[in-house]
């Protein structure tokens, strides 16, 4: 009997596993999540979500720059959590390693003669509420005119700037 309840017991725990896919739902094909809606901890209804996101590392995960893929990432838990969009508000700065991403996809093409993967994400973000800033200390420091950079991105005059006035007005920071 005990070997029986015990089978049960796998079986159904084994369904559950298999049941929570990975899903996109807000950010369509990046930053993919798997909601667990018995997790001891999710995303409250009845917060506000203002968060601010430092990208400055260079890495890629997926194709596109990973601090991009975080916000993608939040903005479908976020969704998948029921959070209402009106009650989402999300500020990005990007600066050092990362500056190159804000590039256009011409003068991404000319400096690494590839078109900029990031151009479809910041895309979807920005539709979705998304501010992003760079720092201009970055842009001037790699020689990047205003005209050289994404319609997407907004020229801040440094991230210093934006996480700390963004944080004063009760942003919770996401590194």
């Amino acid at each position: 009997m005990k070997n029986i309840i015990s089978i049960v017991l796998i079986s159904i725990f084994s369904f559950q596993m298999q049941a929570q896919e990975w899903q996109t739902s807000k950010i369509e094909g990046y930053g993919k999540i798997k909601y667990f809606e018995d997790a001891a901890e999710r995303p409250d209804t009845t917060l506000n979500y203002k968060l601010v996101f430092d990208i400055k590392d260079g890495k890629e995960k997926e194709g596109v720059n990973v601090g991009l893929l975080k916000i993608a990432r939040a903005l479908n838990m976020l969704e998948s959590g029921k959070i209402l969009s009106e009650k989402i508000d999300i500020v990005a700065v990007v600066h050092g390693e990362a500056t190159d991403l804000v590039l256009s996809n011409e003068k991404y093409q000319e400096k690494y003669n590839k078109t900029n993967p990031n151009i479809e994400l910041l895309k979807l973000l920005n539709d979705n509420g998304v501010k992003i800033f760079v720092c201009g200390q970055a842009t001037a420091a790699r020689n990047i005119a205003q005209e050289d950079m994404n319609e997407s991105i907004q020229l801040a005059l440094s991230a210093i700037s934006v996480l700390s006035n963004y944080q004063l007005r009760g942003y919770a920071l996401i590194p």
